[in-house]
């Protein structure tokens, strides 16, 4: 179960835009990273992999009065990354995210996934 409000608010970002495949990695137990969480998801193609990213955004800056230290990605939007310092978000296209999989990368970490809201 998720706790973090910024996380939820994370997620309800990703859900409003029809994210899907949205994982979630809680890193605390791992020394050295870069961050606490990852938050992972896809888009179906560039239009909603950047629809998602800027959801993200403007509903944790409405819900919890966060904003992201960098955003990269926005040019082409195969593959959206938002820094929240504790946090990092991955939007990606299934394609990319297959590719460089991060979900296996970090499976170390504790994993909690979302359920699609259909």
């Amino acid at each position: 179960m998720i706790r973090n409000k910024e996380i939820k608010s994370i997620i309800h970002g990703i859900q409003e835009k029809k994210g899907r495949n949205i994982r979630v990695v809680d890193l605390r137990k791992i020394e050295d990273t870069i961050c606490n969480f990852l938050v992972i998801c896809e888009g179906g193609s560039p239009n909603q992999v950047s629809a998602i990213a800027d959801s993200v955004e403007d509903i944790a800056r409405k819900e919890v009065s966060i904003k992201p230290v960098f955003v990269d990605g926005l040019t082409n939007s195969f593959w959206v990354a938002m820094d929240y310092s504790d946090i990092v978000v991955h939007v990606f296209l299934p394609e990319e995210r297959a590719f460089y999989d991060l979900d296996h990368l970090w499976e170390d970490g504790k994993v909690y996934d979302i359920p699609d809201l259909d």
